[in-house]
C-alpha cells in the first residue's frame, strides 16, 4: 500500500444529506476525501457495511517507537478508526458521533516486517445517544494484533 495524497475534512454538506453508511461507501469509493489521518497513517477504508467498517493500513518506521516496535498509538488510532466510523454507518443525515470512551488490548508487537495490517469494526448497539462497538486489529494471516471496545455519543452535527 502506497501513502493517500493529501486529504481534507469532509463538505458539511455530504455529512448534513448523506447517511453514515453512504458517506463511509463514498469515502470508501473515493468520490469523498478519506480522512486526512489516512496519510500521517499510511491507512484507508476498504469496505463500510451496515455496522461494520474496515481499514487496511501498511506500519513503516515512522510508526515506531524509541523501542523499535510500532508504537501502540498506530494500532489503537486504526482500531479507533474503524470502531467509530462503523458506528457512523448506522447513522441518519446530519447525525454524526464522538468517542467517548476507547479500550485497547495488545497482543503481539507490530513491527515492519508485520506487513499490511486490517482493522474492522462492528458495531455491539446503537441507541439514541450512545453507540457501543468493538474492533480487531490482524495481519494479513488473521493473527490478532489488537482488538478493543469503545463508546460513542451521537449527535446533530448542524451546530
Amino acid at each position: 500500500m502506497t501513502a493517500n495524497p493529501a486529504r481534507t475534512p469532509l463538505p458539511r454538506e455530504a455529512v448534513a444529506t448523506m447517511t453514515g453508511l453512504e458517506l463511509m461507501r463514498a469515502m470508501v469509493g473515493g468520490t469523498l476525501p478519506g480522512a486526512p489521518i489516512e496519510t500521517v497513517m499510511n491507512m484507508r477504508g476498504v469496505a463500510a457495511d451496515p455496522g461494520t467498517m474496515t481499514f487496511e493500513g501498511t506500519p513503516g518506521p515512522e510508526h515506531y517507537n524509541p523501542l523499535g516496535t510500532v508504537h501502540g498509538g498506530y494500532a489503537a488510532t486504526l482500531l479507533d478508526s474503524c470502531m467509530g466510523c462503523a458506528v457512523h454507518t448506522t447513522l441518519a443525515a446530519g447525525m454524526g458521533y464522538t468517542s467517548i470512551d476507547i479500550n485497547i488490548t495488545y497482543v503481539r508487537a507490530i513491527t515492519v516486517a508485520t506487513g499490511p495490517v486490517i482493522a474492522r469494526g462492528e458495531v455491539i448497539n446503537t441507541g439514541r445517544r450512545i453507540a457501543t462497538v468493538r474492533g480487531t486489529l490482524t495481519d494479513a494471516a488473521g493473527k490478532i494484533l489488537a482488538h478493543g471496545t469503545s463508546s460513542c455519543l451521537i449527535m446533530e452535527m448542524n451546530r
